[in-house]
């Protein structure tokens, strides 16, 4: 059986929401919204490229609406919840999963103006995204997208990693701040095959593979499960928490 065959998905676990993906045209943002389609949910996918949204909109079916524009963008942001209070009139669920790294190197060799880009589209506008929700009418669960790489140090991707790691922290801050209303959780996936990912593995796969205990890189498949449970009721009692998704990776021995 091929990875990602066989998954159990809840029929209608999402019937009657609307949830929010940001950076949904491919990838880990995409497989999200599949799922949570699957599962009889509407949704509402963003990401920069009309023509990108469209493919994944064409995937996707009638239960996707789409916007483009860059997610640091304020006014893309006030657009994205004018339609979505037009078209649905309301908004469920809330995924942050935009985030860029265009950098590699140590940290004391990065430009200060593509660090303060990181840290704006990483985290910034992960704030501003999940605020604007919550002032929308945001009613019950927000599930952003962390990194490995913020839960110890990531060489050549440092940057990145401390970004991350500040997601970590927005979690929990947001958990407590909007509680009991809604739930705030991250998941924090290793290298998983991605075009975003790719030049973690590419000509090396068996090598980044052997890495994980499980043997494997991970597939989108293997977050949007995640993600899917806690942003259900199936979750209903978990909040502020960061779930590692890493194939076993951080139970490897240090001896």
């Amino acid at each position: 059986m091929a990875v990602g065959e066989g998954i159990r998905r809840i029929d209608g676990r999402f019937e009657g929401t609307v949830s929010l993906v940001t950076g949904a045209s491919r990838g880990i943002g995409l497989a999200i919204a599949q799922r949570l389609v699957d599962e009889g949910g509407s949704v509402v996918i963003t990401g920069r490229r009309q023509e990108s949204l469209d493919a994944a909109a064409a995937q996707l079916g009638e239960s996707a609406m789409t916007v483009a524009g860059r997610a640091d963008d304020a006014e893309h942001r006030a657009d994205v919840f004018a339609q979505i209070a037009e078209r649905h009139g309301r908004l469920d669920h809330l995924v942050n999963n935009t985030g860029i790294n265009p950098v590699f190197g140590p940290l004391v060799d990065v430009d200060a103006d593509a660090a303060r880009k990181i840290l704006e589209v990483n985290v910034i506008a992960t704030l501003e995204w999940t605020r604007a929700a919550v002032a929308a009418g945001l009613s019950r669960s927000v599930v952003t997208i962390a990194s490995v790489a913020g839960l110890g140090a990531s060489p050549g991707i440092g940057l990145y990693g401390m970004s991350k790691a500040a997601l970590i922290n927005l979690t929990m801050q947001l958990a407590y701040e909007l509680a009991p209303a809604i739930r705030v959780n991250a998941v924090a996936p290793a290298v998983i095959r991605t075009q975003f990912a790719r030049a973690l593995y590419e000509g090396r796969e068996q090598e980044a593979s052997d890495a994980y205990p499980l043997r494997r890189l991970g597939e989108t498949a293997d977050v949007a499960g995640p993600v899917a449970f806690l942003l259900s009721d199936d979750a209903a009692w978990i909040t502020g928490q960061t779930l590692p998704i890493d194939g076993g990776a951080g139970i490897r021995p240090f001896l």
